[in-house]
């Protein structure tokens, strides 16, 4: 570490992953010192995107958190014979145009995330694409979801009469919990949202298209679960496009660079390629002394990600183990017909249900409309939660359904794990708070929810990212605070003289 580095920290945060970004930034927002250090060379961690050169290598070279990764060309070589569109060479070619999730999720429009970046102003660091479709199997055919009212109506797939069932029963999910709440659907309280769905007698596509791809449900699900879930689809309707579904544009690992931009703005310290070597503490807990490359340095806090905690630390949280299984698949042509991929796009949501009915996967399919991949190719990513060492016996019943009848040209895939320790409330045992790893999920609200709950355990009476401002609100010493508008800083931020824009050229986030 540099020799002019302080010494002494509020807070230091091992890891640049999402909740980790969300703990740093919070702090120094609110105006604590900050270092943010990480092992690797890049931002984000379990969180990152990498280009198709670097997500080899890192499978070649897996860390304690991703491991057993393989993968496989399913393209010839250019001397192999006649050359194809696409061969190993050419995708390799346009490596850096490639954006390959670690960790891929949308975002509900209305959902935890979105209300995050608007509340606090980091919005202005991201951009977003709205998801085309959201798609579901039904007899082995990849269909989409209508969404809005228009889509209902305008649909091919539902008959007249399934159209009118369907918008009814989306309107009785929408009233729940209101005065004018169906009395017929407070008798389901206990029971299971199947049952409800049952006893509206819906048609078995209906059905499926809810249970599958509205509400996300199975059939253990409670009748509680099933209407908050669907309530949540339909309140992020309408408000960014056709689908209530974001997507991040260039990968999701944007997201976590989004707040370190957002620490270092604040005045937050980043060295990357900084492992640490032991974490010790005085009897009262009161400063944590760090080492790290020959150099101690103190804090009044440290948070860790799981795979980056000191070997003197990490016995506490018990080995990791499997946690998520993923597969990522490089596609000359998409999954599903011309209706749901018009005009080479294709941002589509499909989840699938195993055979036996209680396990899970997401796929989500990204065209170069989401700056994730060259025009004319297509991402596949298909996660679920893992239940061994080995990811595509994980994922076989979901790989089966969808490239035995629905087979897309595949150029490449890959195979690996995403591990978390077996003790997650080991943090009780040490002064040092770990966060969580990326779990199963849809959005980000366990990644969220565990970096407000960790931020309150630090500082229990301040607001977890309140608003930063925009360049032009903050004053400088000589000017006019009169000219602040309806946005103007705190007054015990009004003497930092961090120009905003400056500050996020000089962090130069690595891409």
């Amino acid at each position: 570490m540099s020799d002019d580095l302080p010494e002494e920290f509020d807070l230091i945060v091992i890891g640049t992953g999402f909740a980790e970004s969300c703990i740093a930034a919070a702090a120094s927002r609110i105006g604590k010192t900050v270092l943010h250090i990480d092992s690797n060379d890049y931002y984000g961690d379990v969180w990152s995107s990498f280009s198709l050169e670097a997500f080899n290598k890192l499978l070649d070279q897996p860390s304690c958190s991703l491991r057993n990764g393989s993968y496989t060309w399913h393209t010839p070589a250019e001397e192999e014979e006649e050359a194809p569109s696409w061969t190993r060479e050419t995708l390799l070619e346009k490596s850096r145009r490639f954006s390959l999730d670690l960790s891929p999720r949308v975002a509900y429009s209305a959902g935890a995330l979105v209300q995050l970046l608007i509340k606090s102003n980091i919005c202005r660091y991201a951009e977003f694409r709205a998801l085309d479709h959201v798609c579901m199997l039904y007899n082995n055919e990849l269909v989409s979801v209508p969404c809005s009212r228009s889509d209902v109506f305008n649909t091919k797939t539902l008959t007249i009469v399934e159209k009118r069932l369907l918008m009814k029963f989306l309107t009785a999910c929408n009233d729940y919990g209101e005065d004018k709440c169906n009395e017929d659907a407070l008798a389901y309280r206990g029971r299971t949202f199947l049952e409800y769905l049952k006893a509206q007698r819906v048609t078995d596509k209906i059905a499926t298209c809810v249970m599958q791809a509205i509400a996300m449900c199975d059939a253990s699900s409670s009748f509680e679960t099933g209407m908050q879930r669907t309530q949540r689809f339909l309140a992020s309707l309408g408000r960014y496009g056709n689908t209530p579904f974001l997507f991040p544009m260039y990968g999701c690992g944007e997201l976590p660079q989004c707040f370190c931009r957002l620490c270092a703005v604040f005045g937050g310290i980043y060295c990357l390629k900084r492992s640490v070597d032991d974490i010790s503490w005085t009897p009262d807990a009161k400063e944590l002394l760090l080492s790290s490359a020959g150099k101690t340095l103190r804090a009044k806090h440290i948070v860790c990600a799981p795979g980056q905690l000191p070997a003197t630390l990490a016995p506490h949280y018990g080995p990791l183990q499997p946690h998520i299984s993923r597969g990522l698949f490089i596609a000359a042509s998409p999954l599903g017909n011309e209706e749901l991929n018009k005009g080479g796009g294709g941002v589509n949501l499909l989840r699938l249900l195993a055979d036996d009915g209680r396990r899970e996967a997401c796929l989500i399919q990204l065209s170069h409309y989401s700056g994730a991949c060259p025009a004319g190719l297509y991402i596949l990513h298909l996660t679920t939660p893992a239940f061994s060492e080995d990811p595509a016996a994980d994922l076989a019943d979901f790989t089966a359904q969808l490239f035995e009848t629905n087979a897309p040209q595949i150029l490449y895939s890959a195979y690996f794990t995403i591990a978390a320790p077996t003790n997650l409330n080991a943090s009780a045992a040490t002064p040092v708070y770990c966060t969580a790893a990326p779990t199963y999920e849809l959005d980000y609200d366990a990644a969220i929810a565990d970096a407000r709950h960790i931020f309150s355990q630090l500082y229990e009476n301040d607001e977890f990212l309140p608003r930063a401002p925009d360049p032009e609100e903050i004053v400088v010493d000589g000017e006019d605070p009169s000219a602040l508008n309806e946005h103007s800083l705190p007054e015990d931020l009004r003497a930092q003289l961090h120009d905003l824009q400056q500050a996020a050229q000089q962090m130069d986030i690595a891409e």
